[in-house]
């Protein structure tokens, strides 16, 4: 039976010795201190631990089911989402003014980290009603935000995005649903969309879908989409719900993972929708969800590592094989733990270096989106607008080849639903194909985000980390460490922007051909970058004689390892990049 238990420590000591988040200037974090955020996340772990944990193999092994038009979840779920809802921790980041706790994202990054790791398909339910509110939120009417948010809050509703259509997936200038016009003001929502997560579901007495659609005489492209409201049942004047709307979920899709969250082919079927923000805009509007819903998937994709590695770790201590080469380590027993083995600790630091270097790039991510919302400042939102396809990308790449490397650490025993790690690898490969493919991250990256402000801000990043290396060379077990190899890989970051700066104008396959080696060599730089951060404040921690050696010793062993085994890697991805587009596109479409 696989085990989790919350990662408070490390948590705080990114949000507090490396992040300093209670020095940072930006609204809110003055209230940020550790005794503050050590309560939440102590709160925030036990729910995780004692409540959404053990339902994770359950979810799995029950799935949803379709009776009747009424989704039934696995058992445990109602009742797990009641007393999550109960808690407030719906609406932790949200407008106090609707019932929010009106606390930054950053708070609710770290708490999201903790239920994901727990049980991810459960965690997903919320987090579709979390980023519906952050759409309404942010261009819903004051009557809309006053109808729906309260109780979206409250738990007592939930909330959808529904973008993809069977014909459409990224091309959703291609979408044939449509929105009529009414003499009231509202429209009539009509066509059908799939793999629609938290589509339909037994735990709320409402949803609130979110739906993508054209209306018709306008633009019949991606100028041309809209964004609806369109609730499972209408709402009244006086805030009761009403008539059931014309929308139905037609089917449940069979899943390789996250089997506990219902994937719903949703039927509208003349619904009653109301526009929210501006017509023809709903993919500015709908990007609120997407940008959101990217992060959050980076996040579990790494969640899913941290939970893989947590058991694979234990698991290792425990399992007894073999001898240690240079001698026995527990000569009592028949045979040493595997841990003694130096291909099982290589597995488990790669996987270790990678858990830790994740969280704190996305919690640093996360402080840029409170810089942007709180403060509206342009180049917080313009930095992790560039960063946004990388922690999607990158880090769900690796997060799923973390998992695969715990399953690894168990032998035979990983391959069994037993131990729970083969649940891990199925549930953590959804994350690299939903909320755009990763493939599709790294071409947004290299076609779009690259040239955001025309360059300015991949070279506000190149201008961050030679700062930070600059500011700190004179710390010479950092510099030798941590600085010589940062610089090393930045470089080759810089080589492989030039690159297609150079190459890409007269051929764009010369850049599109490397942009997946790309979002994996800009991860890598922005781990080695966090990673150096960390380093700094362990060293810091121990000069100032912190009473815990061990963590800060092992923080900087951790760091060690991906500065010298992980980062080098850059130079390969480079060296893909640079042989351009020929050895691609070689064959023809019919010779494949």
């Amino acid at each position: 039976m696989p085990h989790y238990t919350a990662p408070t420590k490390d948590m705080a000591f990114v949000l507090h010795e490396t992040l300093r988040i209670s020095e940072l200037s930006t609204r809110g974090y003055a209230d940020l201190d550790a005794d503050f955020t050590s309560a939440v996340l102590e709160e925030a772990g036990k729910l995780a631990m004692d409540v959404t944990a053990p339902l994770n193999p359950v979810g799995d092994e029950q799935g949803c089911t379709l009776e009747n038009g009424v989704v039934r979840t696995p058992d445990g779920f109602k009742e797990a989402f009641e007393t999550v809802a109960e808690g407030g921790w719906m609406g932790l980041d949200m407008p106090e003014e609707y019932g929010g706790q009106g606390m930054p994202y950053i708070v609710q990054t770290a708490v999201g980290e903790m239920f994901s790791s727990a049980n991810m398909a459960f965690n997903m339910y919320q987090g579709l009603a979390h980023g519906a509110m952050s759409a309404i939120v942010a261009h819903g009417t004051d009557a809309q935000k006053q109808t729906y948010l309260p109780n979206m809050i409250a738990g007592k509703w939930g909330g959808t995005m529904n973008l993809t259509e069977p014909h459409c997936g990224t091309d959703l200038g291609l979408m044939r649903t449509k929105a009529a016009p009414q003499e009231d003001g509202s429209y009539k929502i009509s066509g059908q969309k799939i793999w629609i997560s938290a589509g339909e579901h037994d735990m709320v007495d409402n949803i609130v879908h979110l739906v993508l659609a054209k209306i018709p005489g306008e633009p019949d492209d991606i100028k041309g989409v809209s964004l609806f409201i369109v609730p499972k049942f209408l709402v009244n004047e006086d805030g009761s719900l009403g008539a059931r709307n014309d929308l139905s979920c037609g089917g449940l899709e069979k899943k390789m993972g996250i089997h506990g969250n219902a994937t719903c082919v949703m039927n509208y079927d003349g619904a009653t929708g109301y526009l929210i923000g501006e017509k023809n805009k709903g993919m500015r509007a709908m990007f609120t969800m997407m940008n959101e819903a990217r992060i959050g998937v980076g996040l579990q994709g790494y969640a899913q590592g941290v939970v893989a590695y947590q058991n694979a770790a234990a698991f290792a201590q425990d399992r007894l094989q073999g001898r240690d080469v240079t001698g026995a380590k527990a000569p009592e027993k028949p045979a040493d733990p595997i841990i003694v083995h130096p291909d099982v600790r290589r597995n488990l630091m790669e996987q270790k270096a990678f858990v830790e270097g994740a969280r704190a790039f996305t919690f640093w991510g996360a402080t840029m989106i409170d810089q942007a919302v709180r403060e509206d400042d342009a180049e917080a939102e313009a930095m992790i607008s560039l960063l946004t396809p990388i922690i999607k990308g990158f880090l769900t790449d690796k997060g799923f080849e973390t998992a695969v490397n715990a399953q690894q650490t168990l032998g035979g025993s990983g391959f069994t639903r037993e131990w729970g790690l083969e649940q891990f690898v199925r549930d953590a490969r959804i994350t690299m194909i939903y909320e755009g493919t990763n493939g599709v991250q790294s071409l947004d990256l290299v076609g779009r985000k690259l040239g955001l402000n025309g360059g300015k801000t991949v070279m506000a990043f190149f201008e961050l980390v030679k700062s930070f290396i600059k500011d700190n060379t004179e710390h010479e077990a950092l510099n030798t460490h941590f600085l010589t190899p940062l610089k090393a890989a930045s470089k080759d970051l810089q080589a492989a922007g030039m690159y297609f700066m150079q190459n890409g104008m007269k051929n764009p396959n010369n850049a599109l051909s490397g942009s997946y080696d790309f979002m994996h060599l800009f991860g890598q730089v922005c781990m080695g970058l966090v990673w150096a951060k960390m380093g700094k404040a362990a060293y810091a921690a121990l000069d100032a004689g912190a009473s815990d050696t061990g963590f800060y010793e092992a923080k900087i062993a951790t760091g060690k390892y991906y500065m010298a085994r992980c980062l080098p890697i850059t130079a390969t991805h480079l060296a893909r990049i640079e042989s351009g587009a020929d050895t691609v596109m070689a064959l023809e479409a019919e010779q494949f």
